[in-house]
């Protein structure tokens, strides 16, 4: 009861900081008084003040008290909702190999590829498993467990899903080579070649790969980067064209981080049921949801077995331990049959040593410190973005993840900016790589999972510089062709 306490009150007082009864370095109110007005011991107050420390939100003073901590205000403007386009035939992948490739680098700021630093993964927690695994459970462990996977895990994941709002039996649940494999396996299940699929726009890269790995044709619907997928323009498409599936992630999207409401979620699910199009929810931010327990899963308010969910431990415990799932009802049978004359099963080692780590309770802390580091991080590069990038530059406000979408003014062109700061040893996603079509060219996302410092800031004024010499030549230009004209 003291911790669902503390929380009420940490997320109340935030939400009066965020609408401006508290301003920037006023005190909020003295853990006696508001122990007082909540009924609640002085305890309880400390935690939920130490929660907003955390958050950023406020800052002790000694001898004093709390106060609203002061910092620049976010200004930018967000970027504009993406305009429909018609299905296409996707093409692009060589850059998305290259993007890869060097996140990889030691010599590289990686703010490409959405790889968390490993900083932020419990790894000593996990090789202590790991050695456990392998040292008293080797005879299992170094041998195939076959599809659906690992019991154990099944049944620490079917605990997890019911705090993203569903509720599945561990028999319901396939192990899968990370969220990709997970991905794959539901379109291979659900279309074939030259099927046409609808996607949020922009959309994750691997999934424009995977598309053009299955020969699949993909239209995109606009999406806002406050609300998600537009369901009008959703509506309009699935009457004019054969959809066959659509992709979509309601929690902290890649690459906008838009979080859809339950009211929206629920009209989804029930216009895709009525039209009998398949949905694959790709939830893999899910659980870096910034407030927990204030949203829910796509697969929450699917009624009528719609929803094919996937996700992994990839953002939240290693992206190296391929440890992913998929949730495919009634297409469960097909998705077993595909994985085990496919890859056979998911790594063995890894899904025991998961399994431990989950068992062992420390799993839920990890996570509260790291979506507070990633809260932290999003506004560090959010108020750089903003201090070093041109003027007219636009940003995006996630409510969890720890990825920024950029949109550059003046036509600036990503994926020459993306040229130019590889020659700096700083490594990007041009917005071109997250689209079929031409309508992102001047947007980067950044990867903010990594520790800001020195380095870090360095590394995003550099950008800044590079954005601001490129808008220059292209006014420069601009004024060439109208004097010419």
């Amino acid at each position: 009861m003291t911790s669902l306490l503390y929380q009420q009150i940490a997320r109340q007082l935030a939400d009066d900081i965020h609408k401006g009864f508290y301003q920037p370095g006023e005190r909020v109110p003295s853990v006696r008084k508001l122990s007082t007005q909540k009924g609640v011991s002085h305890a309880t107050v400390l935690h939920a003040y130490a929660t907003l420390e955390d958050q950023g939100l406020i800052r002790a003073r000694p001898q004093s008290g709390y106060y609203v901590h002061q910092t620049p205000a976010l200004t930018a403007p967000t970027p504009p909702i993406s305009r429909v386009e018609p299905p296409y035939a996707v093409t692009r992948s060589g850059i998305i190999s290259e993007i890869l490739s060097l996140s990889r680098r030691g010599d590289m700021m990686p703010l490409g590829a959405a790889v968390p630093s490993s900083e932020f993964l419990p790894l000593r927690a996990l090789h202590q498993q790991m050695s456990k695994v392998t040292r008293f459970h080797s005879r299992q462990a170094y041998s195939y467990i076959f599809s659906p996977g690992y019991e154990p895990l099944r049944r620490q994941i079917a605990i997890r899903m019911r705090d993203a709002g569903a509720v599945v039996d561990p028999s319901e649940i396939v192990i899968t080579n990370g969220c990709v494999e997970a991905l794959q396996l539901c379109l291979r299940a659900l279309t074939s070649p030259g099927d046409l699929i609808a996607s949020e726009s922009p959309s994750y890269y691997g999934l424009v790969q995977l598309c053009q790995l299955l020969g699949l044709k993909v239209i995109e619907i606009p999406t806002d980067p406050e609300t998600g997928l537009s369901l009008e323009s959703l509506e309009k498409a699935a009457e004019k064209w054969p959809i066959k599936a659509l992709v979509v992630t309601t929690r902290a999207g890649n690459p906008m981080g838009a979080t859809m409401s339950e009211n929206r979620q629920r009209k989804l699910v029930s216009m895709m049921a009525q039209r009998g199009i398949p949905v694959v929810e790709d939830d893999i931010y899910g659980e870096l949801m910034f407030d927990p327990g204030r949203s829910k899963a796509l697969k929450a308010f699917d009624c009528s077995d719609t929803v094919l969910y996937c996700s992994s431990f990839s953002k939240t415990i290693s992206p190296g331990v391929r440890t992913g799932w998929v949730i495919a009802g009634k297409h469960q049978d097909t998705i077993e049959k595909l994985q085990t004359f496919t890859t056979l099963s998911a790594c063995s080692v890894s899904q025991m040593a998961v399994a431990a780590y989950l068992e062992n309770g420390g799993y839920d802390r990890h996570l509260r410190y790291i979506r507070q580091e990633y809260r932290r991080n999003l506004s560090h590069f959010q108020l750089a973005v903003q201090q070093y990038f041109p003027e007219g530059t636009q940003i995006t406000r996630p409510r969890g993840g720890f990825i920024l979408w950029v949109s550059l003014p003046g036509n600036i062109d990503a994926q020459l900016l993306f040229t130019q700061a590889l020659a700096h040893g700083i490594s990007i996603a041009p917005g071109a790589v997250f689209s079929n079509s031409d309508q992102f060219n001047h947007c980067l996302r950044l990867n903010c999972g990594v520790p800001w410092n020195q380095e870090t800031e360095r590394a995003v004024m550099t950008l800044g510089v590079l954005a601001k010499g490129l808008l220059s030549k292209n006014r420069a230009v601009e004024k060439v062709d109208e004097e010419v004209a």
